[in-house]
């Protein structure tokens, strides 16, 4: 009988961490995905300069996770001048989502150590009280703001959404 208890539990146990797995997604046809813990359906438009902006966001528990990936119009060789850029995108959301206090952009991230990439990272209070975590990388040819938000944010399942970002070819 106890033995069977502890296959029990073993069984659920792997059910519920296989549950929480990352599951790798791609960005329409740009060779860029995430990975993230629920589907995400992404819808795309175009922004006023011509730029390809995908969206999306899933909810599997009490955290909602969201991504806003930017195929942008115009190639930004600079990566300082793409990273002012990628900033000057997350003021904009930071007023679309009316956050209400931020803690400041931590700059000097790169994606999987790729030197040809750079990234930040900031925390945000919303409207409600609620917490933002939020994490945007660019490579000059996209700009991808991944979030995660709720009233508690679990650090490292959040740490690996925000960091799961992949541009083409990596």
């Amino acid at each position: 009988m106890k033995k069977y208890l502890i296959l029990s539990i073993f069984f659920i146990a792997a059910a519920h961490i296989s549950a929480q797995r990352p599951i790798k997604q791609p960005i329409g046809n740009t060779g860029c995905s995430f990975y993230g813990f629920c589907r995400v359906v992404l819808d795309s438009s175009f922004s006023d300069d011509s730029s390809i902006v995908y969206t999306g966001q899933c909810m599997p528990d009490t955290v909602n996770y969201g991504i806003i990936c930017v195929q942008l119009a115009s190639v930004v060789k600079d990566l300082d001048v793409a990273e002012e850029l990628a900033i000057s995108y997350a003021d904009y959301l930071k007023k679309s989502f009316e956050i209400k206090k931020a803690a400041g952009y931590g700059k000097g991230h790169r994606l999987k150590e790729n030197p040809n990439t750079r990234g930040f990272i900031d925390y945000w209070e919303g409207p409600e009280g609620d917490s933002f975590k939020i994490k945007c990388w660019t490579d000059g040819k996209f700009i991808a703001f991944l979030f995660a938000n709720g009233r508690e944010l679990p650090e490292t399942k959040v740490n690996i959404y925000l960091d799961g970002f992949r541009f083409a070819g990596m």
